[in-house]
């Protein structure tokens, strides 16, 4: 395998990088998708919680609410909770504020890393060719013109294949990393949402 890298001269090590950031960001984007997977879910669970709240029953809610996954879960079971134990105003509002906060920050984890990567890979390939480039231009020199157009020719597309491989380690790296931020963000509009309902139904005058 090193011998294949080194066949393609000064972009062997560049090659054999990018391969390693290619594994790197594919094993990121499938651990992220597990993790991210359940943040949209319990839609319907959470419905229930809120409706037993509202129906004066906050004891069935929270137990409704810690039986989701979903981080919009946790952070309305500490809502229910809270409301119960009679906090409520801007120091609660505060407090889910940070929770929530805490959630997206989580699942916006290691997000950045494959931004990263989609921005740094097509760098590491230009400056693969490059340098094959100018290794090419130098052993044309060193030849005094007498080296053919095929010597030429093959130190070229070596130079170019980095280029190349630096976009494909790149491309899935950067839909990867929008499509996450989106599921992200759409965990954080549903933690907003289940609050907000939360919070509507406790400001109703109790009959």
């Amino acid at each position: 395998m090193l011998d294949a890298f080194s066949s393609i001269g000064t972009g062997g090590p560049i090659i054999l990088l990018l391969a390693t950031m290619s594994v790197f960001s594919l094993a990121l984007i499938v651990y992220k998708i597990i993790q991210l997977l359940p943040v949209t879910k319990g839609a319907a669970n959470r419905e229930s919680a809120l409706a037993s709240f509202e129906a004066g029953n906050p004891d069935d809610a929270l137990r409704k609410a810690e039986g989701g996954s979903a981080p919009a879960d946790r952070v309305l079971a500490f809502a229910i909770k809270a409301l119960g134990d009679g906090r409520s105003g801007p120091p609660l509002m505060t407090e889910l504020l940070r929770r929530g906060n805490e959630e997206l920050s989580r699942m916006n984890s290691n997000i950045r890393l494959l931004e990263l990567v989609a921005m740094i890979s097509p760098l590491l390939g230009l400056l693969g060719t490059v340098l094959g480039m100018i290794q090419s231009f130098q052993e044309l020199e060193m030849a005094e013109g007498a080296a053919n157009a095929s010597v030429l020719a093959g130190g070229i597309w070596q130079a170019l294949l980095t280029t190349a491989a630096g976009l494909l380690v790149a491309i899935p790296a950067a839909v990867g990393a929008s499509l996450l931020s989106g599921r992200a963000e759409r965990g954080a509009q549903v933690i907003e949402g289940a609050i907000s309902q939360l919070m509507l139904i406790a400001d109703q005058p109790h009959k």
